[in-house]
């Protein structure tokens, strides 16, 4: 007993973290729908104006954002992977694409056993190079899937994919513990937060429910060193790796998505809508690369 208690005692301050004294600063504004941050270690944000089939990036100290790519099969989730690489959940094409860093773009999936996925949503990349993606169908896509479920999809570093969980609800946002050992997965129709355990080899298991009664349908999420989990929603709550209730950011637009970046990894990006804002923190974002 003891001993647990000292563990326990140790662990909490880890957790522990100050959220006063901050400041929510925009960063761009007039957009139609923003979505997707994903921060590059070569010092720039990209995010994705959904609607309007363009993902921006965002170069801090560098000016206004600037257009990355046209057309981009009105792109949602992004994130980036160790080696620098683009991965794009393509709404419009219902499909995963793969950026190089000399700007090739190949099709990672676009199908599930013939028939083509729901609406690829958001996207996460483990530091091994396993990558994890939600499939929901909101709005017309509702309407024209072709396949009976929503889905969490898993593919590894060769290529080879499979289905990770077939959850009732929607599955939206997902995001990775600092260890890259939990997956997380928001489900928006439910309005919880999914955990699953990861093996070596990607695998995921052990489903369970890590919070309940989100105020209001949760879409991304960032995780930051301490393993504190940030879920954009009605606002942007903060849980502790509990699942306890730590803060409440709040924001004039609902937020829908979040990432850690900036040069030390302290800035929490958000997209909320027609616009998107820094808040400058004092811990470190969960780096996967």
């Amino acid at each position: 007993m003891r001993s647990l208690l000292a563990v326990l005692i140790l662990w909490l301050p880890l957790c522990a973290q100050d959220f006063s004294g901050y400041e929510i600063v925009p960063v761009g504004e007039g957009y139609k729908f923003t979505e997707g941050p994903a921060w590059s270690r070569e010092g720039y944000l990209l995010f994705s104006d959904v609607p309007n089939s363009r993902i921006w990036k965002y170069t801090p100290g560098g000016g206004a954002p600037e257009v990355f790519r046209e057309a981009s099969n009105r792109a949602n989730g992004n994130a980036f992977d160790a080696q620098g690489r683009l991965y794009t959940c393509e709404v419009g094409a219902r499909r995963v694409t793969r950026t190089g860093k000399e700007g090739r773009i190949t099709v990672l999936i676009d199908n599930w056993q013939g028939k083509r996925l729901n609406a690829t949503n958001d996207i996460v990349v483990r530091r091994d190079g396993h990558v994890y993606f939600t499939d929901p169908a909101f709005g017309s896509r509702e309407d024209t899937r072709e396949l009976e479920f929503y889905g969490v999809y898993h593919v590894t570093p060769t290529g080879e994919t499979e289905i990770a969980a077939k959850p009732e609800g929607r599955p939206n946002g997902i995001g990775l513990s600092p260890d890259g050992r939990i997956l997380y997965v928001a489900n928006t129709d439910e309005r919880r937060l999914y955990a699953y355990d990861l093996d070596g080899n990607g695998k995921a298991s052990g489903e369970r429910v890590l919070i309940e009664n989100i105020d209001g349908p949760p879409d991304g999420i960032a995780v930051d060193e301490k393993g504190n989990i940030y879920i954009t929603a009605n606002q942007l709550p903060v849980y502790s790796p509990r699942g306890e209730l730590l803060h409440t950011f709040r924001f004039s637009e609902r937020p829908r998505n979040c990432a850690f970046g900036g040069p030390d990894m302290t800035t929490l990006f958000v997209t909320s809508g027609t616009s998107v804002h820094a808040v400058k923190l004092g811990v470190k974002g969960a780096v996967q690369y």
